[in-house]
């Protein structure tokens, strides 16, 4: 009789080893792109923050300021299938790298803003080079991690958003506060400099840190190797899609898309906004600012953390995008209906913010799971790349109504509209089941 276990089954006595090993890996990797992306997810946001004081300094209306915040993801669109389809050939590691050192040369290049057109050039300029990296890694992550494990395996590099907004704003307010006038710099070109050149550090350590692929880790034996080569062939499944053209005309990737979409514009409009909507509360304090910024990320964290693992366990991705994208849209149009009680309106924002992030970590554990090798590479970034138009337009829509307005409740009404419909495509598509 064969000893043979059926396909997809882990053979006995084998789970142990592969906990192991995955284990392993998850000590290796994952510290080290959780701080990458950290890095990443600060330069692209502390803007909102730079605001406070640079806009008065450099002399740039609100719809200048949302235009250029959100220019930073047409570069980043325009560049990031390109990067992610030459990951592919040139590998993770140089790909790394290069981002992180030239969105870091850029980052700290922002301390040169002088008036709306260098502010203009330096965002695109730092979407184009930061262009890959997000996608990049999620698709780095599927050589090491099967589609069951992904969504734990997401939170804990995508709790990077979160960490970002609760320390960076605490850091980048103390940093523009205690450095302001020092050497014949403002505060927030002290910022811009000191958050940017760690990464350029960081880059270089990429480089000799990461390695392209399961077979090269240096951590591995050769019978943890094939043991974890032969996990990642068994979790395959029969309809993935290999081929980039093939994704192209899939249109369950653009419903994923059009769900991606709208997380991301409530994301980044609470990223790039939330400081400013601190001040109209009548906060003046600098760093009071940024510690208030604070809570709503941890809170995020908390609810990523528990989502993704309660999704890996019951194996179920619809409802855990959706449900929290509902809740989020109701959360921030009671946010805006009591916008005259700061409290409860600051809570029910931290709810929003905490929902969407945590339907923002489940989502990526959808794509590798029908994406395999160029079409991985290409897919999982023309998803990012459509979804992050919203970083482009949300920002930029509410810097108009704010202008046109002088509120935000518009705005906010309107993004909790968005999430009630771009929870809707996701609930449809055969890509998000099971």
């Amino acid at each position: 009789m064969s000893n043979a276990s059926p396909p997809g089954v882990v053979p006995a006595g084998v789970q142990p080893e592969l906990d192991a090993i995955y284990r392993k890996n998850a000590w290796r990797l994952l510290p080290f792109l959780l701080l990458c992306y950290t890095l990443a997810y600060l330069d692209r946001v502390n803007i909102g923050f730079a605001k406070l004081q640079m806009q008065v300094d450099v002399g740039i209306s609100d719809a200048v300021y949302g235009l250029g915040a959100g220019l930073f993801f047409i570069g980043y669109v325009i560049f990031e299938v390109p990067s992610n389809l030459l990951l592919v050939r040139v590998g993770a590691r140089r790909t790394i790298s290069r981002i992180m050192v030239l969105w870091g040369l850029t980052s700290a290049g922002m301390l040169f803003v002088q008036g709306e057109w260098s502010f203009y050039a330096l965002r695109f300029l730092l979407g184009v080079f930061e262009a890959g990296f997000a996608p990049g890694m999620i698709f780095y992550l599927t050589y090491w991690y099967t589609q069951k494990r992904m969504a734990g395996v997401m939170a804990v590099v995508m709790c990077a958003g979160p960490i970002g907004g609760a320390f960076g704003g605490p850091l980048s307010t103390w940093i523009m506060t205690r450095f302001d006038g020092t050497s014949g710099m403002q505060g927030w070109q002290w910022m811009f400099l000191l958050e940017g050149l760690p990464c350029v550090l960081l880059g270089v350590i990429a480089y000799f840190y990461l390695v392209d692929r399961p077979e090269d880790a240096r951590w591995l034996n050769a019978r943890e190797k094939k043991l974890l080569a032969d996990d990642l062939g068994r979790r395959r499944s029969g309809h993935e899609k290999h081929s980039f053209r093939e994704v192209l005309r899939d249109r369950g990737v653009y419903a994923l898309a059009a769900t991606y979409f709208s997380l991301i514009c409530g994301i980044y409009a609470v990223s790039f906004w939330l400081p400013t909507l601190l001040q109209s509360k009548g906060i003046e304090d600098t760093m009071l600012i940024g510690l208030y910024s604070a809570p709503p990320y941890l809170l995020a964290i908390v609810t990523m953390m528990w989502l993704a693992r309660r999704s890996d366990r019951l194996d179920e991705r619809r409802w855990h995008i959706a449900g929290p994208a509902l809740l989020a849209g109701a959360s921030l149009c009671l946010a805006t209906a009591f916008s005259q009680h700061f409290a409860l309106s600051m809570i029910l924002i931290g709810l929003a913010t905490a929902l969407m992030w945590g339907a923002y970590i489940v989502f990526w554990a959808v794509p590798s799971r029908y994406l395999k090798g160029e079409a991985a590479a290409g897919g999982i970034a023309l998803i990012n790349s459509i979804g992050l138009l919203g970083g482009f337009l949300s920002p930029s829509i509410i810097g108009w109504i704010k202008t046109a307005t002088g509120s935000l409740s518009m705005a906010l009404y309107g993004l909790a509209a968005l999430l009630a419909i771009g929870a809707l495509p996701i609930l449809f598509t055969r890509h998000a089941r099971g």
